[in-house]
């Protein structure tokens, strides 16, 4: 059984989930990769992580804000999820989001984004489209947010 945990800087999987980020399949895990070798977090913010034994398995992160210009003041936000080729069919997306929002629900946050362009995998875990947005990059994705309990 795969295991969530909750990361900030200095954790003991820090190193190897950025190791990991950078040499997975997905381009946008080098991104994260790079944030966390850098530690461009604030304090709040989060890495969560799906461990199966000692390997990872996924990633996502939670942060303050995501790729929407400063005008839009939608917070926190779900990012970077991964989950890697050989572990998907588990449901560890739906774990490692479900990990996010009760770091929000903690953190005292009422409602959690999604930025993707993805079409239909969100929905299924209780996110609604809210909007098609420009991100500061020039492109346009869908941003999802979910009410939380």
């Amino acid at each position: 059984m795969e295991k969530i945990e909750v990361m900030s800087y200095g954790h003991k999987h820090w190193e190897k989930t950025a190791e990991f980020a950078r040499n997975c399949s997905w381009k946008a895990g080098a991104c994260l990769a790079q944030k966390m070798k850098d530690n461009d977090f604030e304090s709040n913010e989060r890495v969560i992580i799906a461990l199966d034994c000692e390997s990872i398995a996924g990633f996502c992160t939670f942060a303050n804000k995501d790729e929407l210009p400063p005008e839009y003041d939608f917070a926190p936000f779900i990012g970077f999820v991964f989950v890697d080729e050989k572990y998907r069919g588990k449901r560890l997306s739906e774990r490692l989001i479900n990990a996010a929002c009760g770091e929000a629900q903690k953190q005292g946050f009422d409602t959690v984004y999604i930025m993707s362009s993805e079409v239909g995998l969100y929905e299924k875990y209780g996110f609604a489209k809210i909007g098609d947005h420009p991100t500061i990059y020039g492109s346009v994705e869908q941003v999802f947010a979910k009410k939380l309990h």
